[in-house]
């Protein structure tokens, strides 16, 4: 750190109080409450608690406000207070077959069973800034706070793609079963797809954004993929206590689930079909979810021994470079002191532009300060 400096351990105190100073702002503007962090900026919400892998609103909107809106930052400290937290088990697979879904739409098939749902989302807005929303003109006016859901069970596109026959039905065979938790050990490439799914589910949306779409730009996807179906709303999270023995309900988390689907023209031990990605995230994460599945079908493919030719087919690239929190690290660290370092490197350029006997460090040694 800068305590390496002379006095550096004063500025660094003196830099913490002003970004205290800065984070509160002017005294004469009230204090933004947490209530206002997690109903107001709800997406913001979501999106720290996917990529800091912790379900915990309340952590996440702490993390915000502390942050100042920086949510790379606060997704640091969400994941940092994770590692102080005890962890009891592992609870069942959430079934997102019973979910109360608040959206769901398809762009494959127009007339779903169960209906398309538009739900909360900003896809048939006016992209224009509301310097004066309606809400500010009639603030007595009450509205419903509670966005409604549907409690029916919707049939799945997958499902009913498999029974027809157009797509390999899966196995089943890794549910419930011990899985690698990302979180407490390290990415190692190859990565089964599980952990595929893991590191996609919490990485950077910005950098799966890009990546999908250079996907789509022509850098890895052979036909043009179809939203098979895309759902928001809430799962029960079931745990079964050890001390009980049966399986009790301990609540219930928003989720985004992505199915992609892209045009499969067969093979000799293969019949045609279509091939599926999968995406799930915490919270409202609609760009994410969807990114997610187009990269897990990519990354499928050239796991079936197909040559690797671009980024988005690329484990060690995709992964390697989605975690946020990690990128962060060693970009930003480049802040930090590196003088003796660049010392040397002043050397190794003079000594390459100068003969050796007439190369005087003492003299060609920049200094900085008295």
């Amino acid at each position: 750190m800068y305590v390496a400096v002379k006095g550096g351990q004063t500025a660094v105190r003196n830099s913490r109080r002003l970004v205290a100073r800065t984070r509160r702002g002017p005294k004469g503007v009230p204090e933004i409450g947490g209530d206002q962090v997690e109903n107001q900026l709800g997406l913001a919400v979501d999106r720290v608690m996917a990529e800091g892998a912790l379900y915990d609103k309340r952590a996440a909107v702490q993390a915000i406000k502390q942050a100042q809106g920086d949510l790379v930052e606060a997704v640091f400290l969400v994941r940092a207070f994770r590692t102080t937290l005890k962890r009891y088990g592992n609870s069942t697979p959430v079934d997102t077959k019973n979910i109360q879904a608040i959206r769901r739409v398809s762009g494959a098939f127009k007339d779903l069973p169960g209906g398309q749902i538009l739900g909360p989302t900003y896809d048939y807005t006016h992209r224009l800034i509301e310097f004066d929303p309606e809400t500010e003109n009639d603030p007595g006016k009450k509205e419903k706070t509670n966005t409604p859901f549907t409690m029916e069970p919707l049939p799945r596109v997958m499902d009913m793609l498999e029974k027809q026959g157009l797509m390999e039905t899966g196995t089943g065979d890794l549910i419930g079963e011990p899985t690698q938790d990302l979180t407490r050990q390290p990415l190692k490439i190859p990565a089964a797809r599980s952990i595929r799914l893991q590191a996609l589910a919490r990485g950077d949306e910005g950098f799966l954004l890009s990546s999908a779409y250079s996907l789509q730009r022509g850098f890895g996807l052979d036909r043009h993929p179809f939203l098979g179906e895309l759902r928001v709303g809430f799962v029960a999270v079931m745990f079964t206590p050890p001390e009980l023995g049966f399986e009790i309900k301990i609540g219930e988390i928003k989720i985004t689930e992505c199915f992609m689907i892209n045009r499969f023209n067969g093979e000799k031990n293969r019949a045609p079909g279509f091939e599926n990605g999968y995406g799930l995230v915490f919270g409202q994460n609609e760009r994410k979810a969807m990114s997610v599945s187009l990269l897990d079908r990519s990354l499928q493919n050239a796991e079936d021994g197909k040559t690797v030719k671009y980024p988005g087919q690329d484990q060690e690239f995709i992964l390697a470079h989605s975690d946020n929190v990690e990128a962060s690290g060693f970009v930003q660290h480049l802040k930090l002191p590196h003088y003796v370092d660049f010392q040397s490197e002043l050397l190794s350029v003079r000594s390459l532009s100068h003969p050796p006997s007439k190369l005087n460090t003492r003299k060609n040694t920049i200094k900085i300060g008295k």
